[in-house]
C-alpha cells in the first residue's frame, strides 16, 4: 500500500540528501519525492510516497524525527487530502492527428500549452489515475518526452499541519526535565 508521509524541514543544505538516505539505509524505495518552499522562510515541505505497511509507515515516520532538520512529520494516507501530480507530454502530432489530439485533450481537462508542426506539448494536473488513463490514449499517436513533477498532497479543511512545533531548549535544568520525554541536542 502506497503512503503518503509530508514532512516539514529546515531549508538547509544537506536536508534532501539526509532524508533519502534514511529511506535508503532502510531498504525503503521512494515512489515520488517532491521539495517545494512553503509560507513560511526557511520552512520547505517534502511529500515522500513509499510503498509499505501500516507498521513500516509508522517506522518511517518515526525515523524522520531523528533528523536534526525535521520539524514535522504525518502521514496523509488515510486522511481527507487533496492528492495532485503533474505531467507534461509532447506527442507526436501533425496535420492529421493534431485535431484529434487536442480533442482528447479536452476530455481530460488537459492543456496544449506549445505548438510545432509535429508536436503537441500537453500540461495535466491530476491523480495519478487520471495522468496515467492520458498517457495510455496518447500513447498510440507517439509520445515522445513525457516528465513528471511528483505527488503533492495537502489536508482538506481549515486543520493544516503546524511547521513549527514548540522545540525543547538545548540545556534543560535536571529538576525540570520530564523523565518520559526524550530531549536531544
Amino acid at each position: 500500500m502506497h503512503h503518503t508521509l509530508v514532512a516539514y524541514v529546515e531549508d538547509k543544505p544537506g536536508v534532501l540528501n539526509r532524508v533519502a538516505s534514511l529511506f535508503r539505509r532502510r531498504a525503503f524505495n521512494i515512489e515520488s519525492l517532491t521539495v517545494g518552499h512553503t509560507d513560511q522562510a526557511g520552512v520547505s515541505r517534502m511529500t515522500i510516497v513509499v510503498d509499505t505497511d501500516e507498521l513500516g509507515a509508522r517506522r518511517l515516520e518515526a525515523n524522520l524525527y531523528k533528523l536534526v532538520n525535521v520539524l514535522r512529520v504525518e502521514d496523509v494516507s488515510g486522511e481527507a487530502a487533496v492528492v495532485r501530480d503533474l505531467a507534461l507530454i509532447k506527442v507526436a502530432a501533425d496535420g492529421q492527428t493534431r485535431a484529434q489530439v487536442m480533442q482528447l485533450c479536452d476530455v481530460f481537462r488537459a492543456r496544449v500549452v506549445d505548438v510545432t508542426n509535429d508536436s503537441l506539448v500537453i500540461e495535466i494536473t491530476g491523480t495519478e489515475d487520471k495522468l496515467d488513463s492520458l498517457v495510455e490514449v496518447l500513447r498510440p499517436y507517439g509520445i515522445i518526452e513525457m516528465v513528471r513533477t511528483g505527488i503533492v498532497a495537502m489536508r482538506r479543511g481549515p486543520t493544516a499541519l503546524n511547521p513549527d512545533p514548540p522545540r525543547v531548549a538545548a540545556h534543560v535544568p535536571a529538576e525540570t526535565a520530564d523523565s518520559t520525554v526524550s530531549y536531544s541536542v
